[in-house]
C-alpha cells in the first residue's frame, strides 16, 4: 500500500460517513435547527481551535525533530485559520470555544507518529474538505467574503492533506499502513458518528 491507495480506500469504505459531512446535515446540526451563518461562523472557528490545540500538544510531545516541524506547520495554519475566521465572523479571542469534542478528544489520545499523521493530517483533512465544501455552498450567493474564506481554507486544507500523504509515503513500511487505515477512518466515523448524535438531539 502507499499514501494514493490508502487515501482513496478510507473515501471508498467511508464514502456515507463523508457524504454525511458534505450535507445540509451538517449545516442544521451546527446550526442547532435552520442553518445560521453566524453560527456556522462560529462552529468553524471552534473547529480550527480544535485543531490547532490538537497539533500544539503534539509538537509538545514529539521526539522527532522533523516530524515536531510538521506538526508546528499545522499549527500555524491552523492558527491563521482560526484568525481569518474570526475576523469575518467579528468574534474575539476565545469567543465561541467549545472544546475538543469527539474526533479531537480522540486525536489527542494518538501516540504512535503514524497513528498521528493518519489521524490528524489524512483523516481530519478528509472530514474538512467535505465541510468546508459544504460551508462554500451555503455562503455562496449569500456572503461573498465567507465564501472566499472557505474556499481558501479547503485549498490550504488539501495541502496539508497532501503533507500528511507524503509523511506517510516516506515513513510507513509494512504494517504501519493498516494502523494508518484504521485510524484515519477511525476518525472519519467520529466525525459522522458526532454529528448524527447532534441532529438526534
Amino acid at each position: 500500500m502507499n499514501a494514493a491507495d490508502l487515501r482513496a480506500e478510507i473515501e471508498a469504505e467511508y464514502a456515507a460517513a463523508l457524504d454525511l459531512l458534505g450535507s445540509r446535515d451538517l449545516l442544521v446540526a451546527l446550526s442547532d435547527g435552520e442553518p445560521d451563518p453566524a453560527a456556522l461562523l462560529c462552529a468553524a472557528a471552534d473547529s480550527e481551535d480544535a485543531a490547532r490545540e490538537t497539533f500544539r500538544e503534539w509538537v509538545e510531545k514529539a521526539a522527532d525533530e522533523t516530524l515536531r516541524e510538521t506538526y508546528a506547520a499545522v499549527v500555524a495554519q491552523e492558527a491563521d485559520h482560526l484568525r481569518r475566521v474570526r475576523a469575518v465572523a467579528d468574534l474575539d479571542d476565545g469567543d465561541g470555544a467549545d472544546g475538543a469534542g469527539p474526533m479531537h478528544a480522540y486525536l489527542r489520545g494518538r501516540e504512535e507518529p503514524i497513528h498521528r499523521v493518519a489521524g490528524g493530517m489524512v483523516g481530519r483533512t478528509l472530514v474538512s474538505l467535505r465541510t468546508h465544501g459544504r460551508l462554500i455552498d451555503f455562503f455562496e450567493g449569500r456572503d461573498a467574503e465567507a465564501e472566499r474564506l472557505f474556499r481558501e481554507l479547503r485549498a490550504e486544507t488539501a495541502e496539508c492533506l497532501e503533507d500528511g500523504l507524503d509523511t506517510l509515503d516516506t515513513r510507513a513500511t509494512g504494517e504501519d499502513w493498516e494502523e494508518a487505515l484504521a485510524v484515519a477512518g477511525y476518525t472519519v466515523r467520529l466525525a459522522a458518528d458526532d454529528l448524527r448524535d447532534a441532529r438526534r438531539s
